[in-house]
């Protein structure tokens, strides 16, 4: 081994909160969760940026309707996470967003093994072995006995032949875009600054040959952000939007396909007092009737991919390439916004949703479709988050990859930030660190949340017209 002394890599100054210059780039779950924990210990100086002009983002994963609130995982570490959201979505500073419908889990051994782990961390849950006891836990309405009504009983709830699980009580669904606002006002109200329409261009380095650390931001408009940190939560727009960073398999932007369906005002209060289902055999999930009397259904597969160019290679970070090639994009009502084409999904997606829904709710499998949306997930290969240092540069840090539960299916909003702010102060334990970590190994990864691990290419000319959004007849 060499004598020869070894200097020091350069390393931005330690974080304080009264002194440190904290830069945000992303004003969704991850950033607006993390900027509200650093508020929490006293930061003062965050600056939050995202490039879309309006805020809470048109096409954010998190802006939607509603998003599942659940603590139903086979993995231990968000079954406890969860709990603590769940106990957090109660506070009054959340305005009523959480609604307690209860949350079934049905459908083989993933089931299973969120059972132990919620029964585990003490949550409110019963068995449900065979068919009759899942139809039991729904509304009376829907369960009308096949004696008095012998066509509508199977035509309103699905006889569920084969299945089994069990509901959790302490758990439901969340009102998306109005809990993200209100924690952007919170934010804002305490004293960070948040801009909107700021497409960040390149990450700033501290020594003028790059070999330094990530010190800041420049936006496309000339902008500069210098800070101590820069946080990216820029979610499935990550890889695209730094491909310098290399993050293409890390943080897949994969897309979800949702569907809606217009109830009328007496169809709703049927469905009122369902509760949230998952189907973790079929991969659908279906949320009860929010104030519009609107029900969500989406599909938590593989999803779609969107394989582009990136037009922007402007980057500074250690261990960058510069190597162009084709990168998942988003592609959302703003990107593509003629027609609202951004939220057309494939209608082979469509036609299986439907023909899934029928499963459960026979009756509403055989309404029209209100609407479509395909919502842009951060797909990890574990599934896990991405929350770290980028390797080889301490000024840049990573929160992103929700991989479907951040805010999507278990809506962390109240308390990931608290997990990023753990690690980013160092105060994480080391299995938590190497969980999340950015260049953990995952040549042997698999999600096994998701009925399918292998995304499909997304082509306009399968995207779905105003003849897909009609019941077809089998």
């Amino acid at each position: 081994m060499s004598s020869q002394s070894t200097i020091p890599a350069p390393a931005p100054p330690p974080l304080h909160p009264a002194t440190s210059k904290i830069l945000i780039i992303g004003a969704g779950t991850f950033g607006l969760s993390t900027a509200y924990h650093l508020q929490e210990e006293g930061f003062k100086d965050i600056t939050i940026l995202d490039k879309a002009a309006e805020l809470p983002a048109l096409d954010a994963a998190s802006t939607d309707i509603n998003k599942v609130v659940r603590s139903t995982y086979a993995n231990s570490f968000y079954t406890q996470l969860a709990r603590d959201a769940v106990a957090r979505w109660k506070d009054p500073m959340w305005e009523g967003c959480y609604h307690e419908s209860g949350v079934i889990c049905i459908g083989g051994a993933y089931a299973d093994k969120s059972y132990e782990n919620d029964v585990a961390e003490g949550a409110r849950v019963s068995l449900l072995p065979d068919a009759e006891r899942i139809r039991s836990v729904f509304p009376a309405s829907l369960r009308v006995s096949e004696h008095e009504h012998p066509l509508q009983s199977r035509r309103l709830l699905g006889d569920f032949v084969d299945y089994s699980g069990y509901v959790n009580f302490d758990g439901g669904w969340a009102e998306a875009t109005r809990a993200v606002r209100i924690l952007l006002d919170i934010v804002i109200a305490r004293g960070a600054k948040v801009e909107s329409g700021k497409e960040v261009l390149a990450l700033l380095n501290s020594s003028a040959d790059k070999s330094g650390y990530t010190c800041g931001a420049m936006c496309v408009d000339g902008s500069t952000y210098p800070a101590n940190r820069v946080i990216l939560a820029t979610g499935s727009w990550t890889a695209p939007s730094f491909p310098g960073l290399a993050l293409d398999q890390r943080c897949l932007a994969s897309g979800q396909s949702l569907a809606s369906l217009q109830l009328t005002h007496e169809e709703s209060e049927r469905y009122r007092d369902i509760p949230v289902v998952l189907d973790f055999r079929s991969g659908l999930y279906v949320l009860p009737p929010n104030r519009d009397n609107v029900i969500k259904i989406g599909l938590h597969a593989a999803g779609h991919t969107h394989m582009v160019t990136p037009s922007a290679f402007e980057f500074s970070s250690a261990n960058a390439t510069r190597v162009p090639r084709k990168i998942s994009t988003p592609r959302t009502i703003l990107s593509h916004p003629e027609g609202s084409d951004g939220l057309r999904v494939p209608r082979s997606i469509l036609r299986t949703i439907r023909d899934r829904l029928r499963v459960i709710y026979p009756d509403l499998a055989e309404k029209p479709w209100a609407g479509t949306r395909m919502c842009w997930y951060t797909d990890s290969p574990d599934g896990d988050w991405v929350i770290g240092h980028f390797p080889g540069d301490p000024g840049l840090f990573l929160a992103t990859s929700g991989s479907g539960h951040a805010f999507k299916a278990s809506f962390f909003l109240p308390n990931v930030g608290r997990v990023v702010v753990d690690i980013l102060r160092g105060r994480a334990d080391s299995t938590t660190v190497a969980r999340f970590a950015v260049d953990r190994d995952i040549s042997q990864a698999l999600n096994a949340e998701r009925v399918d691990n292998c995304p499909q290419e997304l082509l306009p000319e399968e995207l779905c017209g105003p003849e897909d959004m009609l019941p077809y007849v089998n």
